[in-house]
């Protein structure tokens, strides 16, 4: 048997190839591959020793030759083909390890491999009778199978085909990605293409498998770019029983809001409490204690069975309050104490307690449909509080300017239409999801109850017609925050004039689907 290494990622080369030269198979390397093995004393032939050719223009032809390609493309079964190895002097070579260099990390022309991908794609191709290896983390079991049996299995094969040309499709899809940028001397896009270019490559590697899906007839997984990595990869499961594909969508929302709404409030304790991606209560606090206890308060009937998302640690004293409260399905936080932990799973073994790190910023946001996708840019709270236009003859106080980006910020999380009450640095009222803005007006004032007195509120698009806002005030808020737009604005300007409230507008809407 003959191998062939020529590896980017030199981890585990040294001890796969003594491994490989243990069992009598011939190496051959090139490059920087061949001079890890030289270092380290494995014993190997240059490819320039095979081919008769010496690497040419700084190492960018070396492997492309026909003593190479020919050695790895030779279909074993075809007498034509073993004869034209026959008649030039080419060896068969049965396993490739390869992979590719690092363009991800470091995008430029000369990372652009050539002969990499060539090879790759040439063994995945004739994997009846090639093994190709991409990765460092297949050396182990190729190793130990070739100890037991002499020779890869069929499957086996079949499998590392598959993982070389997924290795293969996300590097070009880099590569595509990378020209999409401007690269390194093409122009920069400009307007939509600079967002939603002609193409979209995106290759996704699973990460996990998720207990099941949206449903628990429906199986779900998690998937992540290839060769890249989210917070979710370092999340600790201290913890309950496997994360469904509702608890990571969920989790997700809740970590952000929380994350968002402590940054607006200069880091002061934030927590949420999150139901189907919505928020049943989100609020600020003294400390996390009171941040939970006021969010909670908000809806506690909602909370059951929901994500509690605290923006920071957890310890006894805390993992007792919301250990008194409602069943949690998922608590995730920046850290727990181990005594949180022992009271959290006294509670109830099954809840999911994971620590996190801060999530990463949003950036193509994709959804499919049948054969097709709808791709946009993230939904970011681009224009400023300072930004907003007071068009009522009442203006904001310094409290209401509090509650108003609480509201507006939960509101903009919140699946359309959505209406949001906040006060005292609580959302305790949240309408979401509702075809009728009137309806999710009615909805967020009935949660609020009293609390929607002297309250604040965002509305995540106009109001239409007067209606909505009446809703609002009839039940006692007194500043609203909302996008405007609409045609009937003074209609709804001189509502709010006439019911002694501050209105403000945003210009921006924040619709969620």
């Amino acid at each position: 048997m003959r191998a062939l290494l020529s590896v980017w990622d030199k981890t585990g080369l040294v001890e796969f190839a003594r491994g490989l030269e243990k069992l009598g198979i011939e190496l051959i390397a090139s490059g920087g591959t061949a001079t890890e093995l030289a270092s380290a004393g494995v014993a190997h032939r240059d490819v320039s020793e095979v081919t008769a050719s010496p690497e040419m223009l700084g190492g960018r032809v070396k492997t492309l030759h026909p003593k190479i390609h020919g050695g790895i493309l030779a279909d074993r079964s075809r007498d034509e083909h073993m004869a034209d190895l026959v008649a030039n002097d080419i060896t068969p070579i049965d396993l490739v390890i390869c992979n590719l260099y690092p363009f991800l990390t470091d995008p430029s022309v000369e990372l652009i491999d050539i002969g990499g991908p060539t090879m790759v794609r040439a063994a995945a191709k004739n994997h009846e009778h090639v093994g190709v290896l991409t990765s460092p983390s297949q050396y182990d079991d190729v190793l130990s199978e070739l100890i037991e049996n002499g020779r890869l299995s069929h499957a086996t094969r079949h499998t590392l085909a598959r993982a070389a040309f997924s290795h293969t499709a996300s590097y070009d899809a880099s590569i595509v990605a990378w020209f999409d940028r401007g690269g390194v001397i093409g122009p920069v896009p400009e307007g939509a293409d600079a967002i939603v270019p002609q193409t979209l490559h995106l290759t996704l590697e699973r990460a996990d498998v998720v207990r099941y899906g949206e449903n628990p007839h429906q199986v779900g997984a998690r998937y992540r770019l290839a060769g890249a990595s989210t917070w979710w990869d370092d999340v600790d499961k201290h913890a309950g029983t496997a994360l469904s594909y509702l608890n990571l969508f969920d989790a997700d929302a809740a970590w952000r809001l929380v994350h968002e709404l402590s940054e607006d409030a200069g880091g002061a304790p934030a927590v949420a409490i999150i139901k189907h991606a919505n928020a049943s209560g989100a609020a600020m606090g003294d400390s996390f204690a009171d941040a939970f206890s006021k969010a909670l308060a908000a809806d506690p009937t909602s909370a059951f069975g929901g994500i509690v998302a605290i923006g920071g640690e957890v310890n006894e004293e805390l993992a007792a309050i919301i250990a008194a409260g409602p069943q949690a399905d998922v608590i995730i936080a920046a850290s727990f104490t181990p005594e949180a932990i022992a009271t959290l799973v006294a509670r109830r073994k099954a809840t999911r307690l994971l620590s996190a790190p801060s999530p990463e910023p949003l950036s193509l946001s994709v959804r499919t449909f049948g054969g097709m996708a709808l791709v946009q840019n993230a939904d970011e709270l681009e224009a400023a509080p300072s930004t907003w236009r007071c068009v009522t003859k009442k203006q904001p106080s310094a409290e209401q300017w509090r509650d108003l980006k609480i509201a507006w910020r939960v509101c903009a999380r919140t699946t359309s239409n959505a209406i949001v009450i906040a006060k005292d640095g609580v959302a305790v009222g949240v309408g979401a999801g509702q075809q009728s803005r009137v309806v999710a007006a009615g909805i967020a004032t009935e949660k609020a109850g009293d609390l929607a007195i002297g309250a604040a509120a965002a509305s995540d698009a106009f109001f239409p017609f007067a209606d909505g806002l009446d809703a609002l005030t009839s039940a006692g808020v007194t500043v609203v925050v909302q996008p405007g737009g609409s045609m009937r604005d003074q209609e709804v300007i001189d509502a709010a004039d006439a019911a002694g409230i501050v209105m403000l507008m945003t210009g921006e809407r924040h619709f969620r689907h």
